[in-house]
């Protein structure tokens, strides 16, 4: 059997970061004042604003550009294989990339499932992101959907 540590490897940070461990994180980014739970794993590309936290327990896929100042709840899930053909695409070059505006707040057991979440949304805990959002407003619900505008 061979065992695999959680690693913290070839990754690009700024100043005030603070990653409790254990996490797996790896060839990504995480800029200023950024934090990072423990039981996190944070993959290739990905790119982690200023001032940005991410609970525990939570996953983000390949490519997933997390805006400044956004709150990602414990357990929540990204993903950008989304099974098109019925089944894992080893193909990297279709999966999706997800982009997460600034101040996005996204609550605990949240799945995201779509390429992006405008600015200022708030999604409510549990709910299943499966459509762009692109107004400003909190969202819930499998799938989620709009409950109000914000200003």
């Amino acid at each position: 059997m061979k065992t695999i540590e959680c690693s913290i490897r070839d990754v690009k940070t700024g100043e005030n970061v603070k990653i409790i461990t254990p996490s797996n994180i790896y060839q990504c980014r995480l800029d200023d004042d950024v934090f990072v739970g423990p039981f996190v794993e944070i993959q290739k590309g990905c790119v982690i604003g200023r001032g940005s936290r991410i609970q525990s327990h939570s996953f983000l896929c390949e490519n997933v550009t997390v805006g400044e100042n956004c709150f990602i709840g414990h357990n929540v899930t990204f993903a950008n294989d989304l099974f098109r053909s019925g089944a894992p695409d080893p193909d990297a070059s279709s999966w999706i990339t997800i982009t997460l505006g600034d101040n996005v707040t996204i609550g605990s057991g949240t799945t995201v499932l779509t390429t992006s979440i405008c600015s200022g949304a708030v999604i409510g805990a549990g709910s299943v992101v499966i459509r762009p959002v692109t107004v400003k407003g909190i969202y819930a619900g499998n799938p989620a959907r709009l409950i109000r505008k914000l200003p």
